[in-house]
Order: C-alpha cells, then sequence, then structure tokens
C-alpha cells in the first residue's frame, strides 16, 4: 500500500439522463493522497476536467460526514466501495495501491432511475416512508421521556433500526434490488415503541404496498443488503417486517 502520492485510474459511467445509453469513461488521476477520501478525488478529477472546459461527473454528496446517505457509489462492484460500516464519503484512498484501476457506477435498479452520471433519483425511498403515514399522538404537555414504559433492549433495537440513513446500498448489494432491508429498518424503529403501536399494523402493510408499486425486487435473504449496509443494518428487521405483515393481513382478513 502506498504512502506517498498514488496514480489512479478510474473507469467512471457517464449518462445524460435515465433515457439515454450510457458508457464508461476512462480517467487517470495523478498526485492522489492516501488521506484524500474518494469524494475529494473525484473533486480533483472533476476540477482537471472543467479545465480542458469538458462537463464534470455528476455525483451526489451533501454532509461528507457518513451521516446523510447521499454519497453513494458502486466502486469496484460493491456499494460504498471494500469497506465494511462506511459511506462512499468515508473511504479514504489509502484502501488502494498506486496504479489501481478503480471502477465506479452508480446504483443499479428500475426503481432508482439514473438522473446523471452516478446520480440516481431515491425518491422512491420517500414515498415508501411517506406511505407509513403518522403516528397517533395526544397533544398538551410533552410526556417524560423517562415515563415511558420501554425497556433497554427494545429502546437499543429501535435505535439501532432508527440508525438506517436511507443511502440504498442494500437494494444496489441486493440481485433482485429489493427494498427490504431499508423498509424493515423504517418499519421495525417504530414497531419496537409504544408511539408506534396504534398504526402498527396499517403502516407496514401500506410501506410493503408502497414498495412494490415503486418496482423494488423480493428478498431472498441472501444476506448481501446487511454485509454492505454502511450502518450494519441488521437483518432481523427483515424479520420483524415478515411477522408484523402477516399479522396485519390476519387482521385485514378477520
Amino acid at each position: 500500500m502506498s504512502h506517498g502520492s498514488m496514480k489512479i485510474n478510474l473507469k467512471v459511467w457517464r449518462q445524460k439522463n435515465a433515457q439515454a445509453k450510457g458508457n464508461f469513461e476512462d480517467h487517470i488521476v495523478n498526485e492522489v493522497s492516501p488521506d484524500m477520501s474518494f469524494l475529494e478525488m473525484i473533486d480533483v478529477l472533476n476540477e482537471s476536467i472543467v479545465n480542458k472546459g469538458d462537463e464534470p461527473i455528476a455525483f451526489d454528496h451533501d454532509c461528507r460526514e457518513g451521516i446523510c446517505g447521499t454519497c453513494s457509489l458502486y466502486i469496484n462492484g460493491r456499494p460504498h466501495g471494500p469497506l465494511e460500516g462506511v459511506t462512499t464519503c468515508q473511504l479514504h484512498m489509502r484502501s488502494f495501491n498506486d496504479g489501481d484501476t478503480i471502477t465506479v457506477e452508480p446504483w443499479r435498479a428500475k426503481a432508482f432511475p439514473v438522473v446523471r452520471d452516478l446520480v440516481v433519483d431515491r425518491s422512491a425511498f420517500d414515498r415508501i416512508i411517506a406511505a407509513g403515514g403518522y403516528i397517533s399522538v395526544n397533544t398538551g404537555n410533552a410526556q417524560d421521556a423517562n415515563c415511558l414504559p420501554i425497556n433497554k433492549e427494545d429502546a437499543d433495537d429501535a435505535f439501532m433500526s432508527a440508525s438506517c440513513i436511507g443511502c440504498g446500498a442494500c437494494v444496489a448489494a441486493c440481485k433482485n434490488a429489493s427494498a427490504m432491508l431499508f423498509v424493515a429498518a423504517k418499519v421495525s424503529q417504530l414497531a419496537k415503541l409504544p408511539q408506534g403501536q396504534p398504526e402498527r399494523y396499517t403502516r407496514v402493510a401500506s410501506m410493503v404496498a408502497q414498495m412494490d408499486k415503486e418496482g423494488f425486487g423480493a428478498c431472498t435473504n441472501t444476506g448481501a443488503c446487511s454485509a454492505e449496509c454502511p450502518k450494519e443494518i441488521s437483518l432481523t428487521n427483515i424479520a420483524q417486517l415478515n411477522r408484523d405483515y402477516m399479522r396485519a393481513k390476519f387482521l385485514e382478513n378477520a
């Protein structure tokens, strides 16, 4: 592994819009510091592309702190690159070697159409969350949090589920482009808490119906989603979703 500056060969996917036919474009990036993040390396490349009068590579980014989930790149065949438990913005060039060829692609899923180059439209996730609706609360003075009877195990599980950042790596990793891990995390974070109980079963039925409507594939429990998730969301969330969904269907038919 190089400790000085590196030369990186990039094969980057370029595509003008969802309807256009895309192609890989070859670029060489010199003077890459091992301490650069992957996104900083693309910034350097884009600066040189712009200086030549060409269109820069479009890619999504925002916080660059592993929190927002927008830096979604498929790097050498893996969502967010070769490391586990990190987003693309947290991936540093020291994870690669001088002279490496790195292939960079957008998420590949019918439900995530390409907007431009490496940017995809993930608004399907927003519509799934919106389908979950609201939670019923009594208005008035806020109840003291310590008065809510929640055991620690449930609270910890809810917190872990809520750590999902909606990046879509689970969809990109799945051979069927399933969104089950994402939807399961959003279902479980409320299913474990008393605030989520009144609409618990109508919520899961609505969110699964919206997931199917968006064109995501079926889950086959291979576990690639959890393995590639930057927040390491557990497959147990899918088991929780399946139990709640079966209960929802039973209540519908009762």
